[in-house]
């Protein structure tokens, strides 16, 4: 069994409790406009070229077996259409201008990296996390790693958006301490606009989870023109006070920093040009989240 892997961050502290080691999966369910992710949105393997990293090497031209790469008047000149995504020249890039997202692992692979850790996680709390793209959209994968972790006596996350069928979830139930779940708009038409997709079945799959007794954390990303006005922010209230076990709910600012990456993969950037709210914005909306029974945290409280 193998996974498609974009990313493997150590020493992450935003994801779940603790010192973590996040597994960043390929392939998602939504497409939000806002996503500082874009590496994670395609199932397959991709190449990102960051041109302002190039050295002007050449390596990469010497590399390639398809011609994606030349020199041409000591500048370096990248063919996406030719590229197959095989990853050879992000090898041999001396720069770090191309990388290479999509690496194919098994679950003993990730768990060895995963285990260089150890110490940090037994000493804050700490652990592993699956997230994404959409993590649960490999799901047998996910199973086997978490498995593998809980077997090791570690603490184990699934950061989910929440699109994918419920038999992804009931695979992992098990051997998954806490779910980040991102709720990012309540009403079915505007999440859609903003993220390529209904929101439905993330409500259902939410309830579900609430339902068997899971620990969860909800998440929402605040994006301006998105989610951050008050009938929204009341409409997310409304949903999150109820009766269900709902841990918390966290109130994040959305990333703006990770833009370059959709020029670097050849990706077209529809996030309207807008400043990520505040850290008095953050509390207001979680104040008033809290209006309505609701455990609500701002930012990295």
């Amino acid at each position: 069994m193998t996974g498609t892997v974009a990313d493997i961050l150590r020493f992450a502290t935003h994801d779940g409790p603790g010192i973590r080691t996040t597994v960043f999966l390929k392939g998602c369910s939504l497409a939000c406009v806002w996503c500082h992710n874009p590496e994670t949105i395609a199932s397959g393997p991709e190449l990102a070229y960051f041109a302002h990293k190039c050295v002007g090497c050449g390596a990469c031209a010497r590399a390639c077996a398809e011609g994606a790469h030349r020199m041409a008047d000591g500048q370096h000149v990248f063919d996406r259409v030719r590229c197959v995504a095989c990853g050879a020249c992000a090898e041999v890039c001396l720069g770090d201008a191309l990388v290479f997202y999509g690496r194919e692992m098994t679950p003993e692979q990730v768990l060895a990296t995963v285990l260089e850790d150890r110490t940090f996680y037994q000493t804050t709390g700490g652990g592993v996390t699956v997230s994404g793209g959409e993590p649960l959209l490999q799901p047998e994968f996910c199973a086997e790693l978490l498995t593998m972790v809980k077997q090791e006596g570690l603490h184990t996350a699934v950061d989910t958006c929440g699109m994918v069928p419920w038999e992804a979830f009931d695979r992992v139930l098990p051997v998954t301490d806490l779910f980040l779940y991102d709720v990012k708009q309540t009403d079915p038409a505007r999440h859609r606009r903003g993220t390529g997709g209904d929101n439905r079945l993330i409500l259902e799959n939410l309830r579900r989870l609430c339902e068997c007794g899971a620990a969860v954390e909800v998440r929402i990303p605040l994006v301006p023109g998105i989610n951050d006005d008050d009938a929204s922010v009341d409409a997310a209230g409304a949903l999150l006070g109820g009766p269900e076990p709902i841990q918390a709910v966290r109130v994040l600012p959305f990333n703006p920093l990770a833009r370059s990456k959709y020029a670097a993969l050849g990706r077209d950037d529809l996030m309207p040009q807008a400043p990520p709210p505040s850290d008095v914005e953050l509390r207001r909306v979680a104040e008033r989240l809290r209006s309505f029974g609701v455990n609500a945290l701002s930012g990295s409280d």
